[in-house]
């Protein structure tokens, strides 16, 4: 009789990819539950949304990932509602039980309530976002060259709403693109036409960066043409004006929204267990508060500690290295050894603004420009999961390096079929 516990794991982000796969031998079943087919590198979403990247380049089918694993079961569903009672997750495919539950259901974007924003603003968080909006920002040059003089203006202009990193490298990588790669798809159109404005709520681009990656990103950006509006919130957009708080409006039919997230909690949680941007409060071996099998990791889970009073920062090396502590503990608890406590060492942060322009912070020294740049390459490619995308994503960098051009701007819109299905598929999560 098979004994295995059965382990779910909610998510197949970095974190829930990572402790699936590094559990797979543990002596556990896992069921791994997600409501795409394949996993997505977020941090190069922006590289798909301005075609610098193909989709395919950042993202991996997960059967492909666990094909030889027999223990190892890929559920394509999206959650209702996790009973904690019972042990179940129900979904819109069926309901699994449980012996542990993983909680990685990582973070959504945030539009504070504002009903326009969430209507009319192109979020970036899922590969399928990225591809809206470079069919949106490919298909605005098309209609700009037989707009009416007076539509022109709305049509080209590009606000990005938040000035964090991704906000950073979104802006910087539509300058390149405005001055390196459009004139030669249209020599009879007029660029400078085209501003792309960056709109940030605090004094500062990049707030949790060093003073002097925050001073040379901004000074990077304004170099390459981008209109930067420090403390000034947006206020409210409908789809064609922009409005700030203080009272400038900007004319665009194209607001990205980068500005804030909030943690994707399934339903089933308690609000007793909630924090500010909606994490979920765990203790400092990530099992969240209360409960000793149920555990959240990544940008959905909150845990403070000496170093971070304020919880983790909702990046990416923090997702992964709770997730191998996690999976270390899992397997401990195979063979009834005590857990381990989760502690995190900040390796640092960074941002890439443009070709020879980043910015790095480590621990022990901040740099910027071309040696931060190559190391923002370097680290990013390593961060890649798959040997045959680290190959596509280089080949694809080294061609827009040296060509300061890509091969990748097509239109893909989806047919009639395909509009079909995805209602069909609406309808069902409804009912």
């Amino acid at each position: 009789m098979d004994m295995r516990k059965k382990v779910i794991i909610l998510g197949a982000g970095f974190a829930g990819l990572q402790v699936a796969r590094r559990i797979r031998n543990s002596g556990h079943e896992i069921v791994l539950i997600d409501q795409y087919n394949f996993h997505q590198f977020q941090p190069l979403l922006y590289q798909v949304a301005t075609a610098r990247l193909e989709p395919s380049a950042i993202s991996f089918p997960l059967r492909k990932v666990f094909q030889r694993e027999r223990h190892v079961h890929v559920r394509i569903a999206k959650v209702k509602e996790v009973d904690l009672a019972r042990q179940i997750v129900i979904t819109h495919e069926g309901d699994f039980n449980y012996d542990y539950l993983v909680i990685a259901t990582g973070c959504t974007s945030n539009f504070f309530g504002n009903k326009n924003f969430e209507q009319y603003a192109f979020p970036m968080k899922s590969t399928n976002e990225a591809i809206a909006l470079r069919n949106r920002i490919l298909l605005n040059f098309e209609e700009a060259l037989s707009a009416a003089p007076g539509e022109v203006e709305e049509i080209m202009n590009i606000v990005v709403a938040g000035g964090g990193p991704t906000g950073v490298e979104l802006a910087g990588s539509l300058a390149e693109m405005k001055k390196f790669v459009l004139p030669k798809d249209y020599p009879d159109m007029d660029f400078s036409k085209l501003q792309v404005y960056l709109v940030e709520g605090g004094p500062h681009t990049l707030q949790n960066m060093s003073g002097a990656s925050q001073e040379r990103s901004q000074e990077y950006l304004e170099k390459m043409g981008v209109n930067i509006f420090l403390n000034a919130m947006v206020q409210d957009y409908d789809g064609k004006t922009l409005v700030l708080k203080d009272g400038r409006t900007i004319k665009t039919r194209n607001m990205i929204w980068t500005a804030g997230i909030t943690g994707n909690v399934p339903a089933g949680i308690s609000k007793d267990l909630l924090v500010r941007g909606n994490r979920i409060k765990t203790d400092h071996f990530n099992r969240v508060e209360g409960m000793n099998n149920v555990f959240a990791i990544g940008d959905v889970s909150y845990m403070e500690t000496t170093d971070f009073p304020k919880g983790h920062p909702q990046l990416a090396n923090v997702a992964i290295n709770q997730a191998k502590n996690l999976a270390t503990n899992l397997s401990r608890m195979v063979h009834n050894k005590p857990m381990l406590e989760f502690k995190y060492k900040n390796p640092g942060t960074m941002a890439t603004v443009g070709k020879h322009k980043a910015v790095v912070d480590l621990p022990f020294i901040s740099f910027q420009g071309r040696l931060a740049w190559f190391t923002w390459m370097f680290l990013h490619l390593m961060l890649i999961l798959s040997v045959k995308n680290k190959l596509t994503i280089f080949i694809n960098w080294a061609i827009s390096y040296f060509t300061n051009d890509t091969t990748l701007r097509l239109i893909l819109l989806p047919t009639r079929k395909e509009l079909e299905m995805t209602n069909e598929k609406i309808d069902t999560l409804k009912s």
